[in-house]
């Protein structure tokens, strides 16, 4: 009897976690570039009761084991990087990728970071930045006399200068591609880090080697669907329910055992 308490309980505490994951994805429905996260479960070992022997000559022996789960734990959580639907901002500075890739960024304190988030400002030196003042690798510096600015699908950042009839050239913007980016480490702010697992860093320019193309005046929003992760939460809230039930069964059943008389 006190198997089935412990066994609910990991299920309760492992509904919980879902019902995190789910109040995340949910709070960043409105931010830029968020991928949403999904959790996933594995049954723990099982009790084995009685072993499975094989048949003698006269048959017999136990064809079947007798196994009783122990319960769930979460096995990880799985970050999907599907693509979110495209905003017009009509802003020069918004930067939308169109496919596969990260903007690679320098953190202020030297550290590389990875984002989607294309929201990106010119600082007070003129250098392409984020919202949070990262600088977006590699540097492109803007003149203060600029009156116009074109990003291009490839990544080539052109200017418009009043004292020249052509655009000028300021440099292209680069992406960086992973063998597996679902494994890479959020770590706020909208940016992303390499883990051991998330593959070798490629540095590509847009539209080649599979990496996508970006498209400016536009932002990638999260790909979060509000109706798919309430279905998530209703069915979370039964399952929690449920394992909740158990627990008050179980404790129903062990007090009549003590009325026995």
């Amino acid at each position: 009897m006190l198997r089935s308490l412990y066994t609910a309980a990991t299920g309760m505490e492992a509904q919980q976690l879902k019902m995190d994951v789910i109040a995340n994805n949910l709070a960043n429905a409105s931010t830029t570039g968020f991928k949403r996260v999904r959790a996933e479960f594995q049954d723990l070992l099982s009790e084995t009761v009685v072993q499975a022997t094989p048949a003698g000559p006269q048959g017999g022996g136990q064809p079947a084991p007798l196994q009783v789960g122990l319960g769930v734990k979460t096995g990880s959580t799985t970050r999907s990087m599907g693509q979110g639907d495209m905003q017009n901002t009509q802003n020069p500075l918004d930067l939308a990728i169109e496919g596969a890739g990260f903007f690679r960024v320098q953190k202020a304190n030297g550290e590389v970071a990875f984002t989607r988030a294309g929201n990106l400002r010119v600082d007070e030196t003129g250098r392409l930045v984020t919202q949070n003042g990262d600088i977006v690798e590699p540097g492109i510096t803007v003149p203060p006399e600029t009156t116009g600015l074109t990003i291009r699908p490839d990544g080539t950042v052109l200017a418009t200068l009043p004292t020249k009839t052509e655009p000028t050239e300021l440099g292209r913007l680069q992406l960086t591609l992973f063998t597996n980016p679902g494994a890479l480490e959020a770590i706020g702010h909208n940016l992303f880090q390499p883990t051991g697992a998330s593959g070798q860093e490629i540095q590509v320019r847009p539209g080649e080697q599979g990496a996508g193309a970006v498209s400016q005046g536009f932002l990638e929003s999260a790909n979060v669907k509000a109706v798919e992760e309430m279905i998530d939460m209703i069915s979370t809230q039964r399952s929690y329910e449920m394992n909740s039930k158990v627990i008050q069964t179980a404790d129903q059943m062990l007090q009549r055992l003590t009325q026995l008389r």
